[in-house]
């Protein structure tokens, strides 16, 4: 079973797109900023898979939430990112992107889930064949963190594209629970490292010495070195993207840890 929920700053249609992609109106839809005040649970079943969609109250900023019921709804859309698997993250495409969108994507981020980016209501978008391009590379700039997280245009008003999520879901959740075996994880390692070595740092040279996956969701990669300080980030960004040429981890973080031999 799938679980997965779905936020975004208040109004920006996450009770819309709930509806829509189960085809009926079990959440409340408004205009009115903040209608949703709960998270609720609907497990429901699509060609042969079960889900569970958690809707959540909109988060809105903290400056803004005086009131007991408004922090009751953040805490609850906090606890419901905990609970899922996978996040949807809804943009406003009538809005565009907002300060807010960051702090609310990033609380996915932290919590090393799954995530896709969904622009939402596409249909109000004036657009023409380079429009798609140019706002994924607005999004690419504005949430650089969430560069794994597929990104899904969709109109919940309408119904379009949203039968694209399902099946992009079931792709992001099978990445965050994948199980890379060891000799393969250290083919890609040893490879990588071959490819571009280390560079010395205060006369001092990195040594990888094997990895092992440690857990999932999200995978977890530990990496055993004869010294954790000279293992610099950016050598770490790269060994992460060459897993992920060689994995795809479409969708989730990679935590990749250094330990002494």
């Amino acid at each position: 079973m799938t679980t997965f929920c779905v936020i975004g700053r208040p109004n920006v249609g996450k009770s819309s797109l709930v509806n829509a992609i189960l085809k009926e109106d079990r959440a409340i839809v408004s205009n009115v900023e903040g209608t949703t005040r709960d998270a609720v649970d609907t497990p429901f079943r699509y060609e042969g898979r079960d889900y569970v969609i958690i809707d959540t109250a909109g988060m809105r900023k903290r400056g803004k939430v005086w009131e007991n019921i408004e922090k009751y709804s953040v805490l609850r859309a906090v606890s419901a990112i905990e609970r899922a698997d996978v996040v949807l993250f809804l943009i406003d495409g009538e809005k565009g992107i907002r300060d807010q969108d960051k702090h609310v994507a990033g609380l996915a981020h932290d919590e090393g889930k799954g995530v896709i980016i969904v622009y939402n209501k596409w249909d109000t978008v004036e657009k023409d064949e380079r429009t798609m391009n140019e706002i994924s590379k607005k999004i690419r700039e504005e949430f650089k963190y969430l560069s794994y997280a597929p990104i899904a245009f969709v109109s919940a008003k309408t119904g379009a594209r949203v039968n694209t999520l399902l099946p992009l879901i079931d792709q992001v959740h099978d990445a965050c629970t994948m199980r890379v075996p060891t000799n393969v994880l250290n083919d890609v390692i040893m490879d990588a490292q071959m490819m571009n070595p280390p560079k010395p740092h205060n006369g001092k040279q990195l040594r990888i010495y094997y990895a092992s996956q440690v857990s999932v969701s999200p995978p977890t990669i530990l990496i055993f070195v004869n010294e954790p300080e000279l293992f610099h980030f950016s050598y770490k960004r790269y060994l992460e993207n060459k897993l992920r040429e060689a994995f795809g981890f479409i969708g989730t973080p990679i935590r990749i840890h250094a330990r002494k031999r």
